[in-house]
């Protein structure tokens, strides 16, 4: 961190007088200061012919320093903005949904890396209905190696209406699959076309209070841009994002 000496010019209070008391107790830098002991760095202040500017000097860096990290939080304060703003919407795994505490934090990008095959389409297939049939909301699926199922869909949906396949299929699947939209891309170029599009459409329906899209599926990322890059392992990685 900054020496105290390189913030005189800025702030005057932390002159050579200042900085020679904090050079006698050891503190030269405000990393030195971090770790001293202020309550007795205050203590020892007070017993100075200049005891007030000495405490004005401390008061400052002290404000220096709270201004360039974000105010302490308890637990309670943590707790209720966690509860408040740090939403997440549960893929229905059960074992990744404790490991990600709780599911696909929204707002984020959540990104599925594993060999091939290894199950992480099902696992985006599986969020897919989770989060059309428990929060109602549009999942937009952008599919880029066929992988796309509506029939594992439907056993996906079928465990959570815990109906036969072929009633959900006449009733709740055509409900829920109504909410999920699936585009095909083939080349990196499509896919940032269509996210371009989508940014300005989300745009638009968050001026309007119409936003309904909770999650955004790309399967896989990895099969448009090794291509590019001219790798020839294997396609391994899939992410999806959260919106």
């Amino acid at each position: 961190m900054a020496p105290l000496k390189s913030l005189q010019r800025e702030f005057p209070i932390i002159d050579c007088n200042f900085q020679q008391f904090c050079a006698s107790h050891g503190i030269y830098s405000v990393e030195d200061f971090l770790v001293h002991d202020l309550y007795s760095l205050v203590a020892s202040a007070e017993q100075q012919s200049s005891s007030e500017e000495l405490r004005e000097g401390i008061s400052q860096v002290i404000s220096i320093i709270g201004s360039q990290h974000q105010p302490w939080s308890n637990g309670v304060e943590l707790l209720g903005d966690a509860q408040k703003n740090k939403h997440v919407l549960p893929t229905g795994c059960e074992g990744i949904d404790m490991l990600l505490q709780g599911g696909l934090r929204v707002g984020h990008v959540t990104e599925l890396v594993g060999p091939s095959p290894s199950g992480k389409t099902q696992v985006c297939l599986q969020a897919a209905s989770n989060v059309a049939v428990k929060f109602m909301g549009v999942v937009m699926f952008l599919d880029t190696c066929n992988s796309f199922s509506p029939r594992r869909m439907a056993c996906f949906i079928n465990q959570h209406f815990n109906t036969p396949v072929e009633e959900v299929t006449q009733k709740g699947l055509k409900r829920v699959m109504s909410s999920i939209l699936c585009q095909s891309v083939f080349d990196i170029f499509s896919l940032l076309d269509v996210l371009r599009q989508l940014e300005l459409k989300l745009q638009f329906q968050v001026n309007t209070g119409d936003c309904k899209l909770r999650l955004l599926i790309i399967d896989s990322i990895s099969s448009l841009i090794t291509p590019i890059l001219g790798g020839n392992g294997a396609h391994g990685d899939k992410s999806h994002g959260v919106w």
